[in-house]
């Protein structure tokens, strides 16, 4: 029965602890940990919001810019079609592979610079809105390769994980909403539609644009909507992933501040340490003053090296108690006022001058001090 019992006492609760690490995760993340995560890019942010901001960016630089881009690509094709025909009627080889390529090449950089404005509005858009959610503190550790990444067993768990189920949601609400806004927004169009055959290309052209400009304006600024939602659930889901177990606190404090057990015994000894240094100065104190049972403060007078009295020693208590005895035994006269103990006491650290105000009652006490001397000699 006994060793039944010693057996069943054996076992370690600490195995049924959640996160093997102390328990659940319920404190509050220090900022320490907040830093850290920061550098390693883990930041609460919705890729979302970059995305719609910049889709809106798109269309209303498209809106702006739109006759400088259709003048553009008029110019581009009137000076390619110019170019074909001296192209062939003019060039040795005619319109050769070599030559195709090198009008294809020209276009294409015609064309870039007409798509410019609009590249550079949403890049600019999209790094705003980057910096409103996170600040400016860029990192590179991210994109550093981890073993990790190549677990198939962690890559099941992304699939399968709650964020994959919310960013499931977020596209099929996004699919959802894209495609009632274009069929409402073309219902609403549809009138004009019906004419488009009627009119001129040129007119045709403009509807269309405005019905497209329209759409994703109003697809954006949706898509911007969801986005803060989604912002909302990623700030939620930041805080509760870093929050901490009770003995990761702990651990953090001890590998930041240090073990409290060694900290205080490192004070106890310094302590120690500066209260010795401070019972060998008292024999060359000129006089201690004392309240007279809980304070003591030694003091000494030497008009070549300071400008006033200097505080060697002070304590209160026990300490004060072996400053007189360590007066006693070097014949260092001990005088009793209670009001000038407890102010240099309370105003002047060891090793420091007495302020001005405490000059002429400290100067009284060394006079007499100073006469009895004289006298004995």
């Amino acid at each position: 029965m006994d060793e039944k019992k010693n057996l069943l006492i054996a076992y370690n609760l600490q195995f049924f602890a959640k996160d093997g690490e102390g328990g659940e995760k319920t404190e509050e993340p220090t900022s320490k940990k907040l830093s850290d995560a920061r550098k390693e890019g883990k930041v609460a942010k919705s890729k979302e919001i970059a995305n719609g901001v910049s889709l809106l960016a798109f269309f209303i630089s498209l809106k702006i810019f739109f006759g400088y881009a259709g003048d553009g690509f008029s110019n581009v094709f009137r000076k390619v079609y110019g170019i074909i025909p001296d192209v062939v009627n003019h060039s040795p080889g005619g319109l050769t592979i070599q030559t195709i390529v090198s009008i294809i090449n020209e276009m294409i950089l015609d064309m870039a610079l007409i798509a410019l404005p609009f590249m550079a509005f949403s890049f600019i858009a999209n790094l705003v809105a980057e910096i409103v959610q996170v600040g400016w503190k860029p990192t590179l550790k991210p994109l550093q390769p981890k073993l990790e990444k190549f677990n198939p067993i962690n890559g099941f768990k992304r699939i399968f994980s709650k964020q994959s189920l919310v960013n499931l949601l977020l596209a099929l609400a996004k699919l959802g909403l894209i495609f009632y806004i274009s069929f409402m927004g073309v219902k609403d169009q549809v009138q004009n539609l019906f004419i488009i055959y009627d009119i001129s290309l040129f007119a045709a052209l403009s509807l269309i644009y405005e019905i497209i400009i329209d759409i994703g304006i109003r697809i954006s600024i949706v898509y911007i909507i969801l986005a803060l939602v989604d912002y909302a659930y990623q700030r939620w889901k930041f805080k509760d992933d870093m929050k901490m177990t009770k003995q990761e606190v702990k651990d953090e404090y001890k590998n930041t501040e240090g073990d409290p057990q060694i900290k205080g015994k490192q004070r106890r000894v310094m302590m120690e340490a500066s209260q010795r240094r401070m019972m060998k100065a008292v024999p060359q104190a000129d006089v201690v003053i004392t309240n007279p049972t809980h304070i003591a403060v030694a003091i000494k007078y030497d008009n070549t090296k300071d400008e006033a009295p200097r505080v060697l020693a002070k304590g209160e208590d026990y300490l004060a108690n072996k400053i007189k005895e360590a007066a006693k035994e070097a014949n260092v006269p001990i005088v009793e006022n209670k009001p000038l103990a407890r102010a240099l006491y309370a105003t002047v650290d060891i090793d420091q001058t007495i302020p001005p105000e405490l000059y002429q009652a400290v100067a009284e006490i060394l006079a007499v001090v100073y006469t009895q001397r004289a006298n004995a000699s």
